[in-house]
């Protein structure tokens, strides 16, 4: 089932997270527009997020998970294979919300069902859920520049896309909910159910909310800027390269590592720690002048960006539950859908066309971004009275 889960995830995280950064110079110079329109693809993808997250919720109580994996899977698959013959961007945008809409389908019933399964380690088994879904793009980075210069970018997608269409339909076969996977351990250390209309009026949903608005854009943000910021420095793009796959390894790896710190030092601590050091890394970034010091930079953004995805949804199913995690779940994915992109990728296109490339106001917006983040997570708490035994929080 977990082995499942993170098979399922793969390649939506590699297409999300890797793919634009790999695809954006090229994209830029074979459809004749600037890093705005680029940075744009990612608001696409979040905007299908921010919709999509949410109706699959929904649906999953309906259906359950298999069928909204499968449908993921070939709509992940399918939709790369054919951006491969994109001759305008506005394919590209098409193939973006796709691909949204594509991890929607697959990343809400994968994290719920984990965690159905595994009550008493939440934290750890969505780390490794979500570590699945950072880390394939620190694994495809370097397999995208090469195959995109060796087989062309038609070649390349056809191949892409059938390995994800044909490993995400195998993978979804496995995945089920634990219907008689003994309750009453699950309710000792799970959280009552709160309905979806009683979490809007908490405080702990605006705050986690909000901090999805500031940390998921300066996560995303990085996606695009990586490899623009490398060439723009005079590097090569293999060169240049190096910063995104810092920012995708520790955007893997520390999915992990915070679920599992999360779930023994807490949830708000393990946030605001690594959400003050990206921050302070974007500040610092445009004040050094090493490839490896920016890689090690971009890696500190990575780590906090990975470990908003891990330790949120437990955070969510500390405070409200499991019942109606998804749909609650869903609605905290509406602050990345719908703004995240907007003051992520696409304001720092914006900024950078306008101001030249001005990398270092954009960098400072982001990096206080993501010190608000800190703050506002660190009062997200959920209520006494609803937690279990077991359930640590920070």
């Amino acid at each position: 089932m977990l082995a499942a889960s993170c098979a399922s995830i793969f390649w939506p995280g590699a297409f999300i997270f890797a793919f634009p950064g790999v695809m954006g110079p090229h994209w830029q110079t074979q459809l004749h527009v600037g890093r705005a329109a680029v940075g744009r693809s990612l608001f696409f993808v979040l905007v299908a997020v921010g919709l999509f997250m949410f109706l699959t919720g929904r649906w999953q109580e309906k259906c359950g998970p298999r069928p909204l994996v499968l449908l993921g899977a070939l709509l992940c698959g399918g939709s790369t294979i054919l951006v491969g013959r994109a001759t305008n961007i506005e394919w590209i945008y098409v193939w973006a919300f796709a691909m949204g809409v594509s991890s929607s389908l697959i990343y809400i019933p994968t994290l719920t069902v984990v965690q159905k399964w595994y009550p008493e380690k939440r934290g750890a088994v969505s780390g490794l859920v979500n570590m699945a879904f950072g880390f394939s793009a620190a694994i495809m980075s370097p397999f995208f520049s090469w195959t995109l210069v060796g087989l062309g970018d038609a070649a390349m997608t056809t191949v892409f896309g059938l390995c994800a269409a044909i490993l995400g339909l195998l993978s979804a076969w496995f995945i089920r909910s634990p219907e008689a996977a003994a309750p009453a351990r699950a309710a000792s250390t799970v959280p009552a159910a709160v309905a979806p209309g009683e979490s809007l009026r908490s405080s702990a949903f605006w705050l986690i909310w909000f901090t999805w608005v500031f940390a998921g854009a300066g996560g995303i943000a990085m996606v695009t800027l990586s490899t623009s910021f490398g060439l723009a420095r005079g590097f090569s793009m293999g060169e240049a390269i190096v910063i995104l796959t810092s920012l995708n390894l520790t955007n893997g790896l520390s999915r992990l590592v915070s679920g599992y710190l999360s779930d023994r030092v807490g949830r708000n601590l393990t946030m605001t720690v690594t959400f003050v050091g990206a921050g302070f890394a974007y500040l610092l970034m445009s004040h050094v002048h090493n490839l490896w010091a920016w890689g090690i930079l971009s890696a500190a953004v990575g780590f906090a960006f990975g470990t908003l995805f891990a330790v949120s949804g437990p955070l969510v199913s500390d405070c409200f539950g499991m019942k109606h995690f998804g749909i609650i779940f869903g609605l905290v994915f509406t602050a990345y859908g719908f703004f995240s992109g907007a003051f992520g990728p696409w304001l720092s296109g914006h900024i950078l066309d306008s101001t030249g490339g001005n990398f270092k106001v954009v960098f400072a917006y982001l990096g206080a971004g993501y010190l608000v983040a800190a703050l506002l997570i660190w009062f997200a708490r959920p209520r006494r009275a609803l937690a279990g035994p077991g359930v640590v929080h920070g």
